[in-house]
Protein backbone atom coordinates (compact mmCIF):
# COMPACT_ATOMS: atom_id res chain seq x y z
CA UNK A 1 0.00 0.00 0.00
CA UNK A 2 0.95 3.46 -0.55
CA UNK A 3 1.20 6.29 1.60
CA UNK A 4 -2.13 7.55 0.66
CA UNK A 5 -3.51 4.06 1.48
CA UNK A 6 -1.93 4.04 5.04
CA UNK A 7 -3.07 7.24 5.58
CA UNK A 8 -6.94 6.85 4.48
CA UNK A 9 -6.73 4.16 7.29
CA UNK A 10 -5.34 5.97 10.33
CA UNK A 11 -7.28 6.31 13.59
CA UNK A 12 -5.99 8.16 17.09
CA UNK A 13 -4.55 5.92 19.32
CA UNK A 14 -3.41 7.32 22.68
CA UNK A 15 0.39 5.01 21.94
CA UNK A 16 3.69 6.24 22.03
CA UNK A 17 6.27 3.98 19.35
CA UNK A 18 9.81 4.19 19.07
CA UNK A 19 12.32 3.33 16.41
CA UNK A 20 15.55 2.26 17.75
CA UNK A 21 17.79 1.81 14.58
CA UNK A 22 21.60 -0.27 15.51
CA UNK A 23 22.71 1.66 11.89
CA UNK A 24 24.41 -1.45 9.81
CA UNK A 25 23.94 -4.34 12.72
CA UNK A 26 23.14 -7.00 10.36
CA UNK A 27 26.69 -8.99 9.63
CA UNK A 28 28.16 -12.57 8.24
CA UNK A 29 29.91 -15.06 10.03
CA UNK A 30 33.65 -14.63 11.54
CA UNK A 31 36.49 -16.65 12.02
CA UNK A 32 34.63 -18.20 14.67
CA UNK A 33 31.26 -18.88 12.24
CA UNK A 34 29.23 -16.36 14.53
CA UNK A 35 27.76 -12.96 13.33
CA UNK A 36 28.48 -9.96 15.51
CA UNK A 37 24.87 -10.41 16.73
CA UNK A 38 25.60 -13.99 17.76
CA UNK A 39 29.19 -13.25 19.25
CA UNK A 40 27.84 -10.84 21.40
CA UNK A 41 26.37 -10.99 24.98
CA UNK A 42 22.85 -8.98 24.71
CA UNK A 43 20.49 -10.79 27.19
CA UNK A 44 18.28 -7.48 27.10
CA UNK A 45 17.55 -7.99 23.08
CA UNK A 46 17.19 -11.78 23.67
CA UNK A 47 15.07 -11.20 26.05
CA UNK A 48 13.05 -8.70 24.72
CA UNK A 49 12.76 -10.70 21.24
CA UNK A 50 11.67 -13.47 23.13
CA UNK A 51 8.58 -11.21 23.28
CA UNK A 52 8.19 -9.70 19.94
CA UNK A 53 7.33 -10.59 16.40
CA UNK A 54 10.57 -11.35 14.66
CA UNK A 55 11.98 -11.47 11.38
CA UNK A 56 14.04 -10.24 8.60
CA UNK A 57 13.48 -7.32 6.48
CA UNK A 58 15.03 -6.38 2.98
CA UNK A 59 15.46 -2.86 3.05
CA UNK A 60 15.23 -1.58 -1.02
CA UNK A 61 14.64 -5.11 -2.54
CA UNK A 62 16.11 -8.54 -2.76
CA UNK A 63 20.27 -7.92 -4.05
CA UNK A 64 20.25 -4.59 -4.03
CA UNK A 65 22.89 -2.47 -1.50
CA UNK A 66 20.83 0.01 0.65
CA UNK A 67 22.36 3.08 0.77
CA UNK A 68 21.90 4.63 4.42
CA UNK A 69 19.71 6.97 3.10
CA UNK A 70 17.12 4.39 0.92
CA UNK A 71 17.72 1.84 4.36
CA UNK A 72 16.06 4.89 6.76
CA UNK A 73 13.14 5.82 4.08
CA UNK A 74 12.55 2.14 3.91
CA UNK A 75 12.03 2.02 7.93
CA UNK A 76 10.05 5.38 7.81
CA UNK A 77 7.76 3.78 5.17
CA UNK A 78 9.03 5.67 2.52
CA UNK A 79 9.47 2.69 -0.49
CA UNK A 80 13.01 4.13 -1.41
CA UNK A 81 12.40 3.33 -5.32
CA UNK A 82 9.85 5.44 -5.16
CA UNK A 83 11.18 8.13 -2.76
CA UNK A 84 14.57 8.78 -4.04
CA UNK A 85 16.72 11.65 -2.75
CA UNK A 86 20.50 12.36 -3.40
CA UNK A 87 23.18 12.03 0.19
CA UNK A 88 23.27 15.62 -0.54
CA UNK A 89 20.15 16.86 0.52
CA UNK A 90 20.45 14.90 3.75
CA UNK A 91 23.31 16.13 4.46
CA UNK A 92 22.59 19.84 3.60
CA UNK A 93 19.37 19.16 5.69
CA UNK A 94 21.04 17.20 8.68
CA UNK A 95 23.76 20.84 9.64
CA UNK A 96 20.60 22.58 9.27
CA UNK A 97 21.75 24.69 6.05
CA UNK A 98 19.12 26.65 4.19
CA UNK A 99 18.69 24.14 1.12
CA UNK A 100 16.72 26.49 -1.87
CA UNK A 101 14.33 24.80 -4.17
CA UNK A 102 16.93 25.34 -6.36
CA UNK A 103 20.20 24.92 -4.93
CA UNK A 104 21.96 21.64 -6.01
CA UNK A 105 23.40 19.92 -2.90
CA UNK A 106 25.99 17.21 -2.96
CA UNK A 107 27.78 15.06 -0.43
CA UNK A 108 31.89 15.47 -0.50
CA UNK A 109 34.42 12.96 1.22
CA UNK A 110 37.91 14.19 1.70
CA UNK A 111 39.97 11.18 0.74
CA UNK A 112 43.57 10.23 -0.03
CA UNK A 113 45.20 10.08 -3.74
CA UNK A 114 48.59 8.82 -4.56
CA UNK A 115 50.78 10.35 -7.52
CA UNK A 116 49.03 8.65 -9.95
CA UNK A 117 45.77 10.54 -8.84
CA UNK A 118 44.19 6.55 -7.75
CA UNK A 119 42.08 6.78 -4.78
CA UNK A 120 44.01 5.08 -1.51
CA UNK A 121 41.75 5.95 1.38
CA UNK A 122 38.16 6.91 0.09
CA UNK A 123 37.55 8.50 3.97
CA UNK A 124 41.13 10.66 4.71
CA UNK A 125 41.99 7.99 7.79
CA UNK A 126 38.70 9.48 9.36
CA UNK A 127 40.34 13.23 9.77
CA UNK A 128 38.92 15.01 12.52
CA UNK A 129 36.11 17.49 12.39
CA UNK A 130 38.21 20.09 13.14
CA UNK A 131 40.97 19.67 10.37
CA UNK A 132 37.94 19.28 7.93
CA UNK A 133 36.99 22.46 9.02
CA UNK A 134 40.15 24.16 8.24
CA UNK A 135 40.28 22.34 5.04
CA UNK A 136 36.70 23.95 4.17
CA UNK A 137 37.87 27.39 4.95
CA UNK A 138 40.98 27.05 2.44
CA UNK A 139 38.14 25.80 -0.19
CA UNK A 140 35.85 28.64 0.67
CA UNK A 141 38.35 30.87 -1.72
CA UNK A 142 37.19 29.13 -4.87
CA UNK A 143 34.78 31.23 -6.82
CA UNK A 144 32.96 30.30 -10.42
CA UNK A 145 31.64 32.73 -12.25
CA UNK A 146 27.74 32.38 -12.78
CA UNK A 147 27.13 30.44 -9.03
CA UNK A 148 27.42 31.00 -5.67
CA UNK A 149 29.64 28.15 -3.64
CA UNK A 150 29.02 26.95 -0.59
CA UNK A 151 31.53 24.17 1.52
CA UNK A 152 30.19 23.25 5.17
CA UNK A 153 31.83 21.13 7.11
CA UNK A 154 30.10 17.51 8.52
CA UNK A 155 31.74 15.26 10.11
CA UNK A 156 34.89 14.29 10.42
CA UNK A 157 35.75 13.11 6.40
CA UNK A 158 32.71 14.31 5.49
CA UNK A 159 31.09 18.10 4.03
CA UNK A 160 28.84 19.13 1.82
CA UNK A 161 29.22 21.15 -1.39
CA UNK A 162 26.24 23.40 -2.52
CA UNK A 163 25.73 24.97 -5.80
CA UNK A 164 23.23 28.13 -6.02
CA UNK A 165 22.44 29.71 -8.99
CA UNK A 166 19.88 29.91 -12.05
CA UNK A 167 19.92 26.85 -14.40
CA UNK A 168 21.58 23.79 -11.97
CA UNK A 169 20.40 20.15 -12.16
CA UNK A 170 21.15 17.85 -9.80
CA UNK A 171 20.72 15.12 -12.59
CA UNK A 172 24.85 13.86 -12.00
CA UNK A 173 26.79 11.33 -11.60
CA UNK A 174 28.63 11.05 -8.90
CA UNK A 175 32.61 10.98 -8.96
CA UNK A 176 32.99 9.10 -5.99
CA UNK A 177 33.93 4.93 -7.52
CA UNK A 178 33.31 3.81 -4.35
CA UNK A 179 36.62 1.54 -4.40
CA UNK A 180 40.19 2.66 -4.09
CA UNK A 181 42.74 1.40 -6.41
CA UNK A 182 40.81 3.65 -9.40
CA UNK A 183 40.82 7.75 -10.30
CA UNK A 184 38.43 9.57 -9.25
CA UNK A 185 35.10 9.99 -11.97
CA UNK A 186 34.99 12.59 -13.86
CA UNK A 187 31.80 14.76 -13.23
CA UNK A 188 29.34 13.72 -15.86
CA UNK A 189 25.36 14.66 -16.56
CA UNK A 190 23.47 11.70 -16.03
CA UNK A 191 21.41 12.24 -19.36
CA UNK A 192 24.71 14.22 -22.09
CA UNK A 193 21.19 16.00 -23.40
CA UNK A 194 20.22 17.72 -20.53
CA UNK A 195 21.84 21.18 -21.11
CA UNK A 196 21.52 22.21 -17.72
CA UNK A 197 22.70 19.01 -16.24
CA UNK A 198 26.12 19.53 -18.78
CA UNK A 199 26.43 22.65 -17.68
CA UNK A 200 26.61 21.83 -13.85
CA UNK A 201 28.91 18.87 -14.83
CA UNK A 202 31.47 21.39 -15.90
CA UNK A 203 30.64 23.99 -13.02
CA UNK A 204 31.78 21.03 -10.65
CA UNK A 205 34.28 19.92 -12.88
CA UNK A 206 36.08 23.75 -12.58
CA UNK A 207 35.67 23.32 -8.67
CA UNK A 208 37.14 19.39 -8.45
CA UNK A 209 39.90 21.51 -10.50
CA UNK A 210 40.37 23.92 -8.35
CA UNK A 211 39.98 22.35 -5.35
CA UNK A 212 42.89 19.48 -6.33
CA UNK A 213 45.43 22.63 -7.02
CA UNK A 214 44.42 23.66 -3.25
CA UNK A 215 44.47 20.07 -1.64
CA UNK A 216 47.67 19.23 -3.43
CA UNK A 217 50.32 19.82 -0.17
CA UNK A 218 47.58 18.51 2.55
CA UNK A 219 47.92 15.27 4.06
CA UNK A 220 46.33 13.16 4.12
CA UNK A 221 43.17 14.20 2.84
CA UNK A 222 44.38 15.59 -0.74
CA UNK A 223 41.61 15.12 -2.86
CA UNK A 224 37.46 14.78 -2.66
CA UNK A 225 35.32 12.69 -3.63
CA UNK A 226 31.45 13.68 -4.22
CA UNK A 227 28.63 11.98 -4.27
CA UNK A 228 24.44 11.99 -4.42
CA UNK A 229 23.95 15.39 -6.08
CA UNK A 230 20.06 16.07 -5.79
CA UNK A 231 17.90 19.18 -5.32
CA UNK A 232 15.12 19.23 -2.25
CA UNK A 233 12.10 16.96 -3.06
CA UNK A 234 8.34 17.93 -1.91
CA UNK A 235 7.11 14.56 0.02
CA UNK A 236 4.55 13.88 1.98
CA UNK A 237 5.55 15.03 5.91
CA UNK A 238 5.55 12.21 8.86
CA UNK A 239 2.27 14.29 10.51
CA UNK A 240 0.59 14.02 6.83
CA UNK A 241 1.20 10.71 6.47
CA UNK A 242 0.69 8.92 9.54
CA UNK A 243 -1.08 11.65 12.15
CA UNK A 244 2.22 11.67 14.11
CA UNK A 245 4.13 13.71 16.02
CA UNK A 246 8.10 12.56 15.59
CA UNK A 247 10.95 13.28 17.51
CA UNK A 248 14.88 12.11 15.53
CA UNK A 249 17.31 11.87 18.14
CA UNK A 250 20.56 11.16 15.95
CA UNK A 251 24.20 12.59 16.50
CA UNK A 252 25.24 12.19 13.17
CA UNK A 253 23.90 14.39 10.32
CA UNK A 254 22.69 12.70 7.67
CA UNK A 255 20.11 10.90 9.66
CA UNK A 256 19.14 14.15 11.16
CA UNK A 257 18.75 15.17 7.42
CA UNK A 258 16.79 12.31 6.51
CA UNK A 259 14.71 13.06 9.69
CA UNK A 260 13.83 16.71 8.56
CA UNK A 261 13.10 15.63 4.95
CA UNK A 262 10.11 13.59 6.61
CA UNK A 263 9.25 16.54 9.10
CA UNK A 264 10.61 15.05 12.36
CA UNK A 265 11.48 17.31 14.86
CA UNK A 266 15.41 17.10 15.49
CA UNK A 267 16.59 17.09 18.84
CA UNK A 268 20.08 18.07 20.17
CA UNK A 269 22.03 15.17 21.87
CA UNK A 270 25.06 13.28 22.91
CA UNK A 271 26.83 11.05 20.56
CA UNK A 272 26.51 7.77 23.56
CA UNK A 273 23.12 5.81 23.16
CA UNK A 274 22.77 6.01 27.31
CA UNK A 275 22.41 9.75 26.70
CA UNK A 276 20.03 9.47 23.76
CA UNK A 277 17.32 6.88 25.92
CA UNK A 278 17.69 10.05 28.51
CA UNK A 279 17.04 12.14 26.26
CA UNK A 280 13.98 10.37 25.54
CA UNK A 281 12.34 10.17 28.54
CA UNK A 282 12.88 13.46 29.16
CA UNK A 283 10.83 14.58 25.95
CA UNK A 284 8.75 11.17 26.18
CA UNK A 285 5.19 13.32 26.67
CA UNK A 286 5.72 15.24 23.75
CA UNK A 287 5.66 13.43 21.42
CA UNK A 288 4.12 10.08 20.37
CA UNK A 289 7.04 9.12 17.95
CA UNK A 290 10.85 8.31 18.43
CA UNK A 291 13.35 7.46 15.75
CA UNK A 292 16.61 6.54 17.95
CA UNK A 293 19.83 6.04 16.25
CA UNK A 294 23.09 4.54 16.82
CA UNK A 295 25.82 4.84 14.56
CA UNK A 296 28.89 2.78 15.81
CA UNK A 297 27.29 -0.69 14.67
CA UNK A 298 28.01 0.73 11.19
CA UNK A 299 31.33 2.34 11.44
CA UNK A 300 33.05 -0.34 12.93
CA UNK A 301 31.50 -2.55 9.92
CA UNK A 302 33.00 0.17 7.36
CA UNK A 303 36.21 0.01 8.98
CA UNK A 304 36.07 -4.08 9.21
CA UNK A 305 36.62 -4.21 12.92
CA UNK A 306 34.61 -7.28 14.34
CA UNK A 307 35.62 -7.19 17.94
CA UNK A 308 34.47 -2.93 17.80
CA UNK A 309 30.93 -3.70 16.34
CA UNK A 310 30.58 -6.70 19.10
CA UNK A 311 31.29 -4.27 21.44
CA UNK A 312 28.90 -1.29 20.37
CA UNK A 313 26.47 -4.05 19.70
CA UNK A 314 27.17 -5.33 23.56
CA UNK A 315 27.17 -1.48 24.76
CA UNK A 316 23.82 -0.80 23.22
CA UNK A 317 22.57 -3.79 24.97
CA UNK A 318 23.50 -2.97 28.06
CA UNK A 319 21.66 0.80 28.08
CA UNK A 320 18.73 -1.20 26.67
CA UNK A 321 16.89 -0.97 30.23
CA UNK A 322 17.00 3.36 29.84
CA UNK A 323 14.23 2.82 26.92
CA UNK A 324 12.62 0.11 28.23
CA UNK A 325 11.66 2.14 31.44
CA UNK A 326 9.75 4.67 29.44
CA UNK A 327 7.62 1.49 28.13
CA UNK A 328 6.65 1.88 24.61
CA UNK A 329 3.20 0.71 23.27
CA UNK A 330 4.93 -0.46 20.63
CA UNK A 331 9.20 -0.54 19.89
CA UNK A 332 10.62 -1.65 17.03
CA UNK A 333 14.20 -2.46 16.61
CA UNK A 334 16.36 -3.56 13.73
CA UNK A 335 19.25 -1.86 11.09
CA UNK A 336 18.86 0.33 8.21
CA UNK A 337 21.11 -1.86 6.06
CA UNK A 338 23.60 -4.92 6.74
CA UNK A 339 27.51 -3.70 7.48
CA UNK A 340 29.25 -7.17 7.77
CA UNK A 341 32.91 -6.44 9.00
CA UNK A 342 34.08 -9.19 6.82
CA UNK A 343 33.09 -7.01 3.86
CA UNK A 344 33.74 -4.01 5.65
CA UNK A 345 30.86 -2.24 3.41
CA UNK A 346 27.25 -2.05 3.16
CA UNK A 347 26.19 -5.45 1.90
CA UNK A 348 22.54 -6.61 0.49
CA UNK A 349 21.77 -9.29 3.31
CA UNK A 350 18.62 -9.08 5.07
CA UNK A 351 18.35 -7.24 8.51
CA UNK A 352 17.11 -8.73 11.57
CA UNK A 353 14.06 -7.16 13.17
CA UNK A 354 11.64 -7.04 16.27
CA UNK A 355 8.25 -5.42 16.76
CA UNK A 356 7.54 -5.34 20.51
CA UNK A 357 4.19 -4.49 21.49
CA UNK A 358 1.30 -5.70 23.46
CA UNK A 359 -0.15 -8.09 20.61
CA UNK A 360 2.38 -9.34 19.36
CA UNK A 361 1.69 -12.74 18.31
CA UNK A 362 5.42 -13.97 19.55
CA UNK A 363 7.17 -16.80 17.28
CA UNK A 364 9.76 -19.40 18.78
CA UNK A 365 12.81 -16.88 18.22
CA UNK A 366 14.95 -17.10 21.30
CA UNK A 367 17.78 -14.27 20.63
CA UNK A 368 17.97 -11.33 18.27
CA UNK A 369 20.36 -12.28 15.28
CA UNK A 370 20.17 -12.91 12.10
CA UNK A 371 20.55 -16.54 12.14
CA UNK A 372 17.70 -16.62 14.67
CA UNK A 373 15.25 -14.19 13.52
CA UNK A 374 14.75 -16.69 10.21
CA UNK A 375 12.89 -18.68 12.41
CA UNK A 376 10.49 -15.42 13.51
CA UNK A 377 6.51 -14.50 12.76
CA UNK A 378 7.45 -12.10 10.49
CA UNK A 379 9.22 -14.03 7.69
CA UNK A 380 12.64 -14.80 6.24
CA UNK A 381 12.56 -11.27 4.05
CA UNK A 382 9.73 -9.16 3.97
CA UNK A 383 9.90 -5.21 2.03
CA UNK A 384 11.43 -2.75 4.45
CA UNK A 385 8.53 -0.30 3.92
CA UNK A 386 6.43 -3.28 5.59
CA UNK A 387 7.76 -2.37 8.78
CA UNK A 388 6.02 0.95 9.29
CA UNK A 389 2.28 -0.13 8.39
CA UNK A 390 3.16 -3.36 11.11
CA UNK A 391 4.17 -1.01 13.93
CA UNK A 392 1.45 1.35 13.68
CA UNK A 393 -1.00 -1.41 13.45
CA UNK A 394 0.65 -2.84 16.55
CA UNK A 395 -0.05 0.30 18.12
CA UNK A 396 -3.90 0.44 17.39
CA UNK A 397 -3.42 3.15 14.77
CA UNK A 398 -5.22 1.54 11.57
CA UNK A 399 -8.79 0.83 11.01
CA UNK A 400 -9.79 -1.70 9.48
CA UNK A 401 -9.60 -1.91 5.32
CA UNK A 402 -13.73 -2.56 3.57
CA UNK A 403 -16.49 -3.39 4.78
Amino acid sequence: MDLDQITDLLEPADTTMALLVLDGVGGLPGDDGQTELEAADTPNLDALAAQSDCGLQVPVGPGIIPGSGPGHLSLFGYDPLEYSVGRGVLSALGIGFDLKPTDVAARGNFCTVDDEGCVTDRRAGRISTETNRELCEKLRSIEIDGVDIHIETVKEHRFLLVLRGDGLSGDLEDTDPQETGVSPHAPEASDPGHSDAVHTADLVDEFLRRARQLLADESPANMMLLRGFAKRPDWPTFQSAYGLDAACIASYPMYRGVARLVGMDVLDCDEDLESKFELAAQRWDDYDYFFIHEKQTDSSGEDGDFARKVRVIEEADAALPGLLEQEPDVLTITGDHSTPSTMAQHSWHPVPVMIHGTHCRHDRVEAYNEVDCLDGSLGPRFPGPDLMPLALAHAGRLTKYGA
